[in-house]
């Protein structure tokens, strides 16, 4: 295995009490009732705009409200990242040991690209990833494989190459779509039922693990 493209929010980091935050925090901005934390797990998955979509009421999904909601949820995020967030136990573990046995790692998130960046940065300043890629203008998120398919092209690798580890319907049809193996997590924001539905390759509840699959 020469490459494993990592899922951000619910594998690498816990980011859910801050994205909920962030969500309530424009939910309350425009008039709305805050979600509970637990409603917010079931939000995250598709990007910033699906989320908050998902959180605004019925009747109030409107366009305009979702960009209102944006700007709201942007200004007070990136001020926020990692207010609560936090590493998975035993994740830098396994990246350590991953780099120093060779293996190019990556990112692939449908956070945005800035944030993306700076969590990566903040919450593991000692791994050289090959890319780490967010939602950016212009390129499709998660499920669609094309994040996949450029960090391939970046790697020099083929996909039989490749280990993508992800927690989400989302990680496992995005996966499917790109042809390449995939290990599902149980420690992040999805159930492990739900997971085995999508006949991962791998499911894991010891990052150790994955250190024998590559």
């Amino acid at each position: 295995m020469k490459i494993a493209i990592f899922d951000l929010d619910g594998t690498l980091l816990n980011t859910i009490a801050d994205l909920a935050s962030a969500a309530n925090h424009a939910l309350e901005a425009l008039g709305f009732p805050r979600r509970a934390e637990e409603e917010c797990i079931q939000f995250v998955g598709n990007g910033v705009t699906k989320l908050l979509e998902r959180a605004l009421p019925e009747g109030s999904k409107t366009p305009g409200q979702v960009e209102r909601m944006r700007e709201e949820f942007f200004k007070y995020y990136d001020e926020h990242l990692w207010d609560a967030t936090f590493v998975y136990p035993g994740m830098t573990e396994l990246l350590d040991a991953l780099q120093a046995r060779g293996v190019m790692l990556a990112v692939a998130s449908n956070k945005y690209q800035s944030a993306t960046e700076r969590l990566v940065k903040h919450f593991f300043p000692q791994i050289q990833f090959l890319d780490v890629l967010g939602q950016r203008d212009g390129v499709p998120v998660k499920p669609d494989p094309d994040i996949v398919y450029e960090l391939l092209l970046s790697a020099g690798a083929k996909k039989e190459d490749v280990l993508y580890v992800g927690d989400s319907d989302v990680d496992m049809q995005t996966a499917k779509n790109a042809g390449v193996r995939v290990c599902a997590v149980t420690w992040g924001f999805r159930t492990r039922e739900l997971l085995e539905t999508f006949h991962p390759d791998f499911i894991t509840d010891n990052p150790q693990d994955i250190l024998t699959m590559i």
